[in-house]
């Protein structure tokens, strides 16, 4: 039987991988501190790995495909198909910043300021080279972990720190004085492995599921029931992905709508669309949108 080797990343990302799996019709089994989760696909063997370490497994052919971030693609330098572009996260559904950050009273405003000074950051060979294609001459340290407490107790002039929304990096005292890089979740391939007609199928069939789970997030669906002369009322106040679905009710004047919305419209909708005359109206959350 054909068997596709992929990675789920460890670590903040893990949990919201495995549910969005879920949603696109997989479930994944996490058994206690095993890596090797099971899943209800015959045709997929899962590991699980630091989001870190994911693109050296999948270039060097240990993994057939996997989930990382961009920013671990470009510090490994990776040689990686990038099959698509996942924006999910633990906090939001946008990108996350890789950042510059400096105490707040610190006299740092520009990069050309930090010449000569320590750089902490768990980035260390992207930090290396934004700098050095800067020609600023900078010392970069590998840090642990805690990165923030690394300027407040000292031990560094500034950071690099990942951030999606800043608010840590500002409760700790700090300032951002610019962005390096714009990074999110990234499904990529081994090149060898991508070449196989059936792996790049199943690979294909994992995106298209998860891509639409993922529209599904911010989006539900609406159905409500209305009299046939207050249709083009509702109509013309209705958003839809397409158009939406209308069918009338058995002997009846009425019919019923049935549409797909974006999430944050709703609150504001279901007022206007009561005082447009629809009533029964229900909302319900999706689990995907393709």
């Amino acid at each position: 039987m054909n068997t596709l080797k992929f990675g789920i990343p460890k670590g903040s990302l893990q949990n919201a991988t495995i549910h969005l799996f879920e949603k696109s019709g997989w479930k994944i089994n996490v058994n206690g501190r095993s890596y090797f989760p099971d899943i209800n696909d015959n045709e997929i063997e899962c590991a699980i790995c630091r989001a870190q370490e994911m693109s050296r497994y999948v270039e060097n052919g240990t993994l057939d495909a996997g989930l990382t971030g961009r920013d671990w693609i470009e510090e490994n330098e990776s040689d990686v198909v990038t099959v698509d572009d996942l924006v999910y996260s633990k906090v939001s559904q946008k990108p996350a910043r890789w950042v510059l950050a400096v105490p707040a009273d610190s006299r740092i405003e520009r990069l050309e300021d930090l010449q000569g000074k320590k750089i902490a950051t768990e980035l260390v060979n992207f930090t290396k080279r934004f700098f050095e294609q800067r020609h600023i001459d900078v010392r970069v340290a590998f840090s642990w972990g805690a990165t923030e407490a690394k300027v407040v107790s000292g031990l560094a002039d500034a950071i690099v720190e990942v951030t999606e929304t800043g608010s840590t990096i500002k409760a700790h005292g700090l300032k951002i004085i610019y962005d390096l890089m714009e990074t999110n979740t990234q499904l990529i391939a081994n090149r060898i492995a991508y070449q196989d007609p059936w792996k790049k199928a199943k690979i294909g069939q994992i995106t298209l599921l998860l891509k639409g789970a993922l529209r599904a997030e911010n989006m539900v669906a609406l159905k409500m029931n209305l009299p046939q002369d207050r249709v083009e009322d509702v109509i013309r106040i209705l958003p839809s992905l397409n158009a939406p679905t209308i069918a009338g009710l058995y002997n009846s004047r009425w019919v019923s709508i049935e549409t797909v919305v974006d999430a944050k419209v709703v609150r504001d909708l279901i007022p206007r669309l009561m005082n447009a005359g629809a009533q029964g109206i229900i909302e319900y959350s999706l689990n995907k949108v393709i």
